[in-house]
Parts: structure tokens; C-alpha cells; sequence
């Protein structure tokens, strides 16, 4: 009676055809049929697997997939909002016939592919379309005399207003479900401005969809947007009676379990075809490249969890338990500048704290343990907040440095952006140099270095051939020192 109904983007729009409009059961796709009644074992087309919006650094190889159906079989184009798609050096369309998978690729995708792209299907008697939005990361650095960081990386922003007039439908689908005060927040995200005639639209999209719940629903209660949990899944709820007399669901929760990136999308609940609840799960590309250690603390001792980020993350969500941690009196959350360090501070540790602690940020997960020992006589105890002190000046007590995240090998093409990194510790916090072929290059201009709570970094606006070598870190304190090192080799001729 109820369904499930998941739609990773819903980025379609209505155009003016000729015919006569029919729902998809994927969200997003527009079908028209071209005649009143199909015969007999004759069908339009449909999407049964719709291209997902794409967010990807430029230089990369970029791809839209999509599977139809129809009969007789259908046949599928590309185009794009601002553009032309023939240039086949740029654009490339596939069909494999075992998968029945239709591909459209773009090598070494750049800024100015940005777009907002469409797949149609068209057979003689319908065809069914459906836009997707394609957004490029640029390549590109500047200084910054306070924090000497890099440029922002921006995704070029999602024109949602369409040419003809029409909103992408995944718009009002989230905002159906929104709460109030976020509703500014999607309209900029959507690039809504006229926000009276948006609130006059949504009502009465809201008064039609709940005549159409009303035929099914006695109430809906309780919505939860998608969340994830600190065991790694990600699940909403809500509450729901059915008019059906022989039915007794009360509460529904679905629950998606080890997540992977496929997994972001637009999730719906409907039944007998009518749309009861939208959520909307986004999956930020991050992973850690410090992990979350063991903790051993001793009663009424702070405690600290530390991780390192391999992109900059404003907030994530800690867990003690798989319960959700929050500032306030028993826990400080603690964020570096550059976004990349995460710290929780549990404080006045008792006995009845221990157990395993969770960071989750996007679907990536790290956890440990906290251990915590009662009190002795014997022992010698810091003040209270002596501890955390003395973490914020040197995340540690004395010891010579250690490589905890070593460099990776890289073979970039020549002309691209080069950016490798390596995680440090020590204290005091140590001094660090690199090296190219054993010769320091700390005072090349060609290089750009950060070094941000031991996470160091080494950028390369455009490599060279003659940046093919071997790179060496070296991190040296006054208690010793430590090394990595890796292979850089740059492939392909001159630009």
C-alpha cells in the first residue's frame, strides 16, 4: 500500500509539447504522450534510472548515466541549457547494450561545461526528459596576507529557474517539508528571490497536497529530515494514521544502512502515488586523515578526541555512545580555523563517560574508545582545566615528532594542480622543510606550503616536468626528528 520512492536529484522541468502529460514513477521526469491511447503492448518512454547531478574538480573525466525504456525502443539525445553538444572532442555519447545503459562523457571536463543538462527519450508515440546539473570546480589559488590559505573552491552556481519560466520541482519538494527558517536558506540555495510570490505559490501547492493526502491520511505527524547516525546509517521518521481501516501503522522510520556516495538524493514517502514526506540527503566529499585515537583519562580529568579533515568542514556531528553530543556543560567542541581540526572535549570525566565516541562527517566515520580510571591516592592530578591548557598550546606532552599521515605518490598530467599533503606530530610543535631531490625548496616561489595544526601541505598551481622528483618532508623539535617522502612524476608533453 505504501511505497518507498528515492530519487538521487530531481532537477526536471515541464516544456510546452504537444500531447498529453503523464507521471513518472521517478521523480523529476517529464513525459509526454503523443497520442490519447497507446496500442495494445505499445508504451511511451520512461527513465528507469535518471542521470545524478554532479559537483567534480576540472581536468577530471565527468559522466552522466541514464537507462530507459519504451516500446518501441526509444531514442536518447543529450543537449544542454547554454550550449552546444557537438563538439566530440568535448562530448561523447555510449550505449551499452548488456547494461542497456546510455553514457554521456566529458574528458577533461572545464569551467565553461557548467550547465544544466537534459536526456531525452523520444519514441513515436511519447517521449519523457529530465535535466541534470552539472557543476566544475575550478583550479586556481590566492594569498592571503592573515592566513596565507588558498582561494575558496566554489561550485559554479545551479541556475534553478528555468529558460521556460518553470522551478526545478525538487524546490518545492523540500520546501514542502521545510521548516519555516529554513526556508531562506533553500531559496538562496535554489536562487529564489521573490520570496513573496514564492510563499504565495507554496500554500497553495500545500492546500493541493494535502486534498490529495486527505484521501488517504487521517495525520501526519513527527517529520524528521535525514539525519546520520554515529554508527554510520542515516534514517528519518514520522508519524502517520491511514484512513485504511485494516491498516495500523502508527510510526514509520527508514533507515539507510553503509552509505555510499550513490546514496545522496531526494528521498520520498508515498502512498498510492501521492507524496507524503521529502527529505534531502547531501553527501560532502571529505574523508579523515587523522582518525580518532584511544583516550585513557582518569576521573575528573577533561578528556580530548582529535581528528583531521582532508577538506575544511565548518561542523560535524559527534556521538558518545551513538547518542548526539552538543556544546553546553559537559562538552566543548572545538574547530581550527582552517576548518580541518575537530576536537570534543569531554569534561569532569567520570566513570559512567566511558565507552566508544563517534566524529561523523558526511558518510565517513571514525570512532574509539574513551577509558576512564578511578581515582587513587597514590596519584598526582592536574587542575581541572590544566590539561586542556596545555593540549590547545602542543596537542601533546613533550616527545620528538612522528609522521602520522605519510605522502602519497602522485602522477598528475602536466599543466594540472598538484596537491599533497602529510599529517605531523610533536611537541613542541616541530619545524618543518621540504624537499625536491634532497635541495630545500622552502623559499621557491613556484611552491606554496601551509602548515595548519601538523597537517602540512604542499601546492603546485601548474606542475612541470621538471617537478618530476622525489619530495621529502622533514619535521625536526628539540627532542628529535622524523621523514617521509614519496615520488612525484609529472606525465605527458608541454602544453
Amino acid at each position: 500500500m505504501s511505497k518507498f520512492l528515492k530519487s538521487k536529484e530531481t532537477d526536471g522541468t515541464a516544456v510546452g509539447q504537444v500531447g498529453f502529460k503523464k507521471k513518472s514513477r521517478v521523480p523529476g521526469v517529464m513525459i509526454t504522450q503523443f497520442v490519447e491511447t497507446l496500442p495494445e503492448g505499445k508504451t511511451h518512454p520512461d527513465f528507469t534510472r535518471k542521470p545524478i547531478a554532479l559537483t567534480i574538480q576540472e581536468g577530471k573525466f565527468a559522466f552522466f548515466k541514464a537507462i530507459v525504456n519504451g516500446d518501441p525502443k526509444p531514442t536518447v539525445t543529450w543537449t544542454r541549457n547554454n550550449g552546444d553538444v557537438s563538439d566530440t572532442s568535448r562530448y561523447q555519447t555510449k550505449y551499452d547494450p548488456n547494461s542497456d545503459e546510455h553514457t554521456f562523457e566529458m574528458p577533461n571536463v572545464q569551467p565553461e561545461q557548467a550547465d544544466t543538462y537534459k536526456c531525452i527519450a523520444i519514441n513515436e508515440y511519447g517521449q519523457a526528459f529530465v535535466t541534470v546539473v552539472l557543476n566544475v570546480i575550478e583550479v586556481g589559488f590566492k594569498k592571503n596576507k592573515a592566513a596565507e590559505q588558498p582561494a575558496e573552491i566554489r561550485p559554479k552556481s545551479e541556475q534553478t529557474e528555468k529558460n521556460d519560466g518553470e522551478i526545478d520541482p525538487k524546490f518545492w519538494e523540500l520546501l514542502m517539508s521545510a521548516d519555516k527558517k529554513d526556508y531562506e536558506r533553500i531559496c538562496a540555495e535554489f536562487g529564489i528571490t521573490d520570496f513573496r510570490w514564492m510563499l504565495k505559490k507554496l500554500n497553495e501547492m500545500k492546500k493541493e497536497r494535502e486534498e490529495e493526502q486527505a484521501e488517504f491520511v487521517k495525520n501526519l505527524s513527527g517529520l524528521k529530515p535525514i539525519q546520520v547516525k554515529g554508527d554510520g546509517s542515516a534514517s528519518f521518521e514520522l508519524n502517520m494514521d491511514l484512513i485504511e481501516p485494516s491498516s495500523h501503522v502508527k510510526k514509520i522510520c527508514f533507515s539507510v544502512r553503509d552509505l555510499l556516495p550513490d546514496d545522496a538524493g531526494l528521498y520520498q514517502l508515498d502512498v498510492e502515488g501521492v507524496t507524503m514526506f521529502s527529505t534531502e540527503f547531501k553527501i560532502p566529499i571529505v574523508d579523515f586523515l587523522v582518525k580518532l585515537q584511544e583516550v585513557k583519562a582518569i576521573e575528573r580529568e577533561d578528556a580530548v578526541f582529535e581528528c583531521v579533515l582532508s577538506n575544511p568542514f565548518s561542523k560535524i556531528q559527534w556521538f558518545g555512545k551513538n547518542l548526539p553530543l552538543e556544546q553546553g556543560d559537559k562538552f566543548d567542541i572545538e574547530v581550527s580555523e582552517d576548518k580541518l581540526i575537530h576536537r570534543l572535549v569531554i569534561k569532569d570525566c567520570m566513570v559512567v563517560d566511558k565507552g566508544i565516541y563517534s566524529a561523523c562527517a558526511g558518510i565517513k566515520t571514525s570512532n574509539a574508545w574513551l577509558l576512564v580510571e578511578r581515582k587513587t591516592s597514590a596519584a598526582t592530578f592536574l587542575p581541572r582545566n590544566k590539561l586542556l591548557i596545555n593540549f590547545k598550546q602542543c596537542n601533546a606532552f613533550e616527545r620528538p615528532p612522528s609522521i602520522l599521515v605519510p605522502l602519497k605518490v602522485h602522477a598528475p598530467p602536466n599543466g594540472y594542480q598538484l596537491f599533497m599533503t602529510c599529517a605531523v606530530r610533536g611537541c613542541p610543535v616541530p619545524n618543518i622543510s621540504w624537499y625536491l631531490n634532497n635541495v630545500c625548496i622552502n623559499s621557491d616561489n613556484h611552491y606554496y606550503m601551509t602548515n595548519s595544526f601538523g597537517v602540512c601541505s604542499l601546492y603546485i598551481l601548474r606542475v612541470r616536468p621538471k617537478d618530476t622528483g622525489v619530495y621529502k618532508v622533514m619535521a625536526v623539535n628539540s627532542f628529535g626528528q622524523a621523514e617521509c617522502s614519496t615520488k612525484l612524476i609529472v606525465k605527458g608533453k608541454l602544453l
